[in-house]
């Protein structure tokens, strides 16, 4: 094969970002609108509110100056959000213009914990860590209340949905529930019977029966007409959110057979339980064969329940997760509709996934691996290895991939054809964890790795695998050469004949692929090569390095061919694109870079992550790439040259049609027409010979100033600083004084001062004029001096000859 391929023939190549997978909810509330086709949440100083539909983050509710969000409501006609910072102020927002509305001081002396809208949407509630609750009537923008007498942080505060009882519940650190009646301000009961902080209220249909939770794992049936408790639910997990089922809907699925109240927990466990509040028993518990069986049977689960709400209008019941997952649910059977994941964590490595590259499989710094289809953002969390996945890679049809972990073992999952993902088979040899895989290129047969024992090993897969419980895989060879250092990564050859591998003792060394022997080592790098690539076209070996280099190696010679110097950090990952006539590398500052081989160029850097970017890879059809940093986002990018390149070749045609349409405008002397058309080419020389030619008319000064005062402001503008280069030269000088003049007798003082840069266009005519001005005046004199000359060299019979000439 050729020894260097021969780069693009097409222009200079792009990528532009096309979605954006990051982090948008880092912990507390999570608020949905009526009809559940928003959700809100909170994540550090910015509230993010997320299209349901496509996970898309649609508005950023940002608070100045970085100040953490404590607390926001959303109120029950989806109006208006409000949010309280650390800086006690509160804020007014017409979310879906991303607008500030008002600002005014909170009053409270320390930060808001809990806030809450009656269900009018016309009072607000906001409970603080200093004890203190307030009411506030928002649309007449005062405060109608300070309740006092909380114990602590008052960490919940609730309406009752009577508007006509004006009754305001709260909770705070002495695990008591507070009424108080608005209209006189005082608390008129204490609804006693938690041992820890209640958590959550919920009301039934009818008004007349509230249930509470809390985390001494009791839920507690009160009575609100009497003020006392009906009965206690022993429910042997924390708890904390509970909602009521909705009236309407058939829920025989969750063992709700007559018309008594039922309610749905969420706490520890990290399941959604449903409870017959007269019999005070469980009817339903939620079963997730996603989750291990491990983790179910724990009490404190690693996924227990933060937050539930219900979404009466989509018939769903939303979860957060102690991961920050949030999960979308059928309110009448429990099973999972939708996934979001709030928070990724380090991103390790990320795949393509799907044939046709319609989900990206993304290792975050856990166990578990998730799967995200791209057009929905839905979720799926794989469950299996125990300990931080490592690295991942995807066999040549999309549908079967690998992981490896530091739990020293590998994975082999299937995606099936309704994008469900499952592990269908597991290796088990390596002494310690393993690092770096690579799959076979042409057949799905083998998978190569690469651990911390310093060992190498090739696994054979077998042929049928398709059962759901995993099978045992064999390794077949292992290499016999230990490693003396780490092994960064490993890369199988597109004919699936080598091996090649990256290691920190600065070396690559190429290795065959049936008996694991050693064919040979590159050496040249001056710090640990941390990547190794094949080239899909030529007989080359690409290594990125900690020196900051990219290099390209002959397989036949192991000689470098090429060093691409321009990192200033580690190299940490490379790969080929456009056919293999370009790299792509990505650095430890977040840099990517796209060098072409055939000319050693840097032809592009990409600026888009704040971190060491770990995961690299392009899609099989090379117009896609994905990305994933450190930085905890996943970033997809589309390949934008041919688009770029068709924008550019519609901009040359209209560029033709105008000037052609200029020169007929010229043509047929419509000058105020070209005029217009000229500054709309941006053509200052144009503009400048369309003055000449309405000056050559005969009336030329005239209608120059005609044509210039029908002209636009931003026109004005234009031809005004056009004029101050026409100034400059003195054969251009006139048109520009011209422009001036016309401007300076029509525009008043005042009109003048308003257009863009006038203060710098009058530094910039100033001294050129007064030149003009200078040279004018010595031609003015120099002429004189002449005409004196010739009067007084005039011979007697000169007039004679004068007046013969004249006739």
């Amino acid at each position: 094969g050729k020894e260097v391929s021969l780069g693009l023939e097409h222009g200079k190549p792009d990528y532009a970002i096309s979605k954006r997978i990051e982090p948008f909810y880092k912990g507390g509330r999570v608020q949905m609108t009526h009809d559940g086709e928003y959700m809100f949440c909170a994540c550090d100083n910015k509230v993010n509110v997320v299209d349901v539909a496509t996970g898309t983050v649609v508005n950023c509710i940002e608070e100045d100056e970085e100040e953490e969000i404590t607390s926001f409501a959303l109120s029950k006609d989806d109006e208006i959000l409000v949010t309280g910072s650390q800086s006690m102020l509160l804020k007014q927002w017409d979310w879906p213009e991303n607008k500030c509305t008002r600002t005014w001081k909170a009053m409270h002396t320390a930060s808001m914990a809990s806030m809450a809208f009656d269900s009018s949407s016309t009072l607000l509630a906001t409970g603080g860590c200093d004890s203190a609750i307030k009411v506030w009537d928002v649309p007449r923008q005062y405060c109608t209340h300070n309740l006092k007498g909380s114990t602590g942080v008052v960490h919940l505060v609730e309406f009752h949905p009577d508007t006509s009882k004006l009754q305001l519940f709260s909770s705070s650190m002495d695990n008591t529930i507070r009424v108080w009646d608005l209209k006189s301000s005082e608390c008129v009961a204490q609804l006693e019977n938690h041992y820890s902080s209640v958590t959550s209220l919920a009301f039934s249909p009818d008004n007349e029966t509230l249930i509470s939770s809390g985390r001494d794992k009791i839920c507690t049936v009160w009575d609100l007409n009497k003020g006392e408790a009906k009965g206690t639910i022993p429910v042997y997990e924390s708890i904390e959110s509970v909602v009521m089922l909705p009236e309407q809907g058939d829920f025989s699925c969750l063992g709700v057979s007559k018309e008594s109240l039922h309610f749905v927990t969420a706490g520890s466990k990290g399941i959604l339980r449903v409870w017959d509040a007269a019999s005070a028993t469980c009817v339903h518990s939620q079963s997730l064969p996603c989750l291990p069986a491990a983790c179910v049977d724990q009490e404190d689960g690693l996924q227990s329940l933060m937050h539930c709400v219900l979404v009466p209008m989509k018939s769903q019941i939303v979860t957060v997760n102690s991961e920050r997952n949030i999960c979308m649910y059928d309110a009448q059977t429990l099973e999972l509709r939708k996934q979001f994941a709030g928070n990724n964590g380090e991103v390790l490595d990320v795949r393509f996934l799907g044939p046709r590259d319609s989900h990206v499989v993304v290792a975050t710094n856990s166990p578990q691996l998730k799967v995200f289809e791209l057009v929905t953002s839905n979720c799926q969390i794989l469950h299996g290895h125990t300990d931080i996945v490592l690295a991942l890679d995807v066999f040549r049809k999309g549908r079967l991939f690998a992981s490896c972990a530091k739990d020293k073992s590998i994975r082999i999952w299937r995606m099936n054809d309704h994008g469900n993902v499952f592990c269908v088979a597991q290796g088990l040899g390596h002494m310690q964890g393993v690092g770096a895989l690579s799959c076979s290129r042409m057949k799905e047969n083998f998978v190569v790795t690469a651990s911390k024992d310093n060992t190498m090993k090739v696994w054979s897969i077998p042929e049928y695998i398709t059962a759901r419980e995993p099978t045992r895989m064999q390794h077949q060879k292992t290499s016999l050469c230990f490693f003396v250092k780490d092994v960064n990564s490993v890369a199988v050859s597109p004919n699936d004949k080598l091996i090649a591998t990256a290691s920190q003792d600065k070396t690559a060394k190429l290795w065959t692929s049936d008996n694991c022997e050693q064919l040979g080592t590159f050496v040249g790098h001056k710090r640990g090569v941390w990547c190794v690539q094949f080239s899909p076209v030529d007989r080359i070996l690409a290594t990125s390095s900690a020196d900051g280099t990219v290099k390209l190696w002959s397989l036949q010679d192991f000689s470098c061919l090429k060093t691409f110097e321009g990192h200033e950090a580690p190299v940490l990952k490379i790969i080929f694109v456009s056919g293999g006539g370009q790299v792509l590398s990505s650095g430890a500052d977040g840099l990517m870079k796209l060098w072409t081989i055939n000319n050693n160029v840097c032809v592009k850097t990409f600026d888009a992550h704040d971190d060491k970017v770990l995961g690299l890879h392009a899609n099989r059809r090379d117009n896609a790439l994905v990305t994933g940093s450190a930085d905890s986002r996943v970033l997809l990018w589309k390949d934008v040259t041919q688009t770029e390149l068709e924008e550019e070749q519609v901009k040359q045609e209209e560029q033709i049609l105008k000037e052609q349409k200029l020169s007929n405008l010229l043509h047929k002397k419509k000058y105020l027409k070209a005029l217009g058309l000229a500054i709309s080419l941006d053509r200052p020389h144009t503009v400048l010979s369309v003055i000449k030619a309405i000056l050559k008319e005969a009336n030329g000064k005239e209608d120059l100033e005609k044509n210039l005062l029908k002209l636009r402001k931003d026109q004005k503008e234009a031809v005004l600083k056009f004029s101050i280069t026409w100034n400059t030269n003195s054969r251009n000088y006139l048109e520009a004084q011209a422009v001036v003049e016309t401007l300076l007798k029509h525009e008043t003082p005042e009109s003048l001062l308003q257009y863009e840069g006038i203060k710098a266009a009058v530094e910039s005519l100033l001294p050129y004029t007064e030149r003009h001005f200078q040279r004018l005046g010595r031609l003015l004199q120099a002429s004189m001096f002449l005409d004196f000359m010739w009067q007084n060299m005039k011979l007697p019979d000169a007039a004679t000859w004068d007046e013969e000439m004249d006739t």
